[in-house]
């Protein structure tokens, strides 16, 4: 059998990766007041022990208004590190895996209900709500409060915010930030100009939408060890006239790597209730192809990848570097043990687990102790 290209290293930065398979972000909405909780060291430690190359925490709010919702992780202050720190040191006490975190503002679409209690947003002055910022006073539904358009301040206080986050992740050894600028939050918000009306420098033509994104990727970038890298994902259209296109998410890839991005993490959507998504198996794997034509550095496929001869065929033909997975490992925590299997590769797992290696996969795992 040839060799895997899915299970061919990578280098990011300093850093190697063992194959091409990442665990996306996934928002649990179980912390309290911002901290992680038990559920979040049984869920990454499981996830931890998949084989995937690198580990994604969900969605951290950099300000306490950041978050999506109450139940959201934050990393804004002494005691929401002190509690993602605890599950970092719990997962890496058995694994090697590198870990990254994702850091995010959710803008107009923050203060909402879990999405098992509905989704909707909480208004301000009601029990767990408060007041939503963006770039314009545009609602992101009929139904929710219109935020309140940012003055300078603001922005310098998310900038700083996404900055002190990042310091807080360099003291608690993560290894990667990845920047969120898509499915409709904060970033996505001055990116698009459905949702920007804004007539400064931070409004308008292209480059000013970007204007902002790019601070707050050079204040994380400046703030986070030089050797560590850093991502950014974005949504490579609105999927709705008149919205981000993905010509316009070229340009703004190429922005990122120019101001010194490792990666672009392509997805899609997310911004306006009028999105018209094709959605199926891979389907945003031609966006994933649109940014690698452009960009020079590692560019990662997500969305429905669950068969690894699909996830094989991403990589081998040049459609992105890596793919990640969210609902399939959550689904299957075990997916790339299987995907190795079947592509005749090998992954690492706790010496705990080598006995249940099937006899027809000789050398399957590689143990980590």
């Amino acid at each position: 059998m040839p060799q895997s290209q899915l299970f061919t290293p990578l280098q990011v930065r300093k850093l190697t990766l063992d194959n091409r398979i990442v665990i996306a972000p996934m928002c649990q909405y179980s912390a309290v007041d911002g901290c992680m909780t038990d559920w979040h060291q049984m869920h990454l430690g499981q996830l931890a022990q998949s084989g995937a190359a690198l580990l994604t925490i969900e969605a951290t709010a950099v300000l306490p208004e950041g978050r999506i919702s109450y139940g959201d992780v934050g990393l804004y202050d002494d005691a929401t590190q002190a509690a993602m720190g605890r599950v970092i040191d719990s997962i890496r006490h058995w694994s090697a895996m590198p870990v990254a975190v994702q850091l995010n503002h959710a803008g107009r679409k923050a203060s909402t209900q879990k999405p098992w209690d509905g989704g909707a947003q909480i208004a301000p002055g009601q029990p767990d709500g408060w007041a939503t910022v963006a770039p314009s006073a545009v609602a992101f539904h009929d139904d929710y409060v219109a935020p309140a358009a940012l003055d300078h301040a603001g922005l310098r206080r998310i900038r700083d915010g996404f900055a002190a986050a990042a310091r807080r992740a360099a003291d608690l050894g993560i290894d990667v930030i990845q920047i969120h600028a898509a499915h409709g939050y904060l970033l996505h918000q001055f990116l698009s100009p459905l949702s920007n009306l804004r007539t400064d420098e931070y409004g308008g033509a292209l480059d000013n939408r970007a204007r902002f994104p790019l601070e707050v990727f050079d204040a994380v970038r400046a703030a986070f060890p030089p050797d560590r890298a850093v991502s950014v994902r974005i949504s490579a259209t609105d999927w709705v006239p008149g919205g981000f296109t993905v010509e316009e998410a070229q340009a703004v890839s190429k922005m990122f790597e120019d101001h010194g991005a490792d990666a672009i993490h392509v997805s899609s959507g997310g911004l306006h209730r009028d999105q018209d998504i094709p959605v199926g198996p891979g389907y945003q794997v031609p966006l994933a192809r649109a940014i690698k034509n452009v960009v020079q550095i590692p560019v990662v496929a997500v969305g429905l990848i669950t068969e690894p001869l699909h996830a094989e065929a991403i990589v081998a033909n040049g459609d992105a570097d890596l793919v990640a997975l969210a609902r399939t490992i959550l689904y299957d925590p075990r997916w790339p043990w299987h995907a190795a299997a079947a592509l005749g590769a090998q992954v690492h797992a706790a010496s705990q687990y080598l006995r249940c290696q099937p006899s027809q996969y000789k050398q399957l795992f590689r143990s980590d102790r």
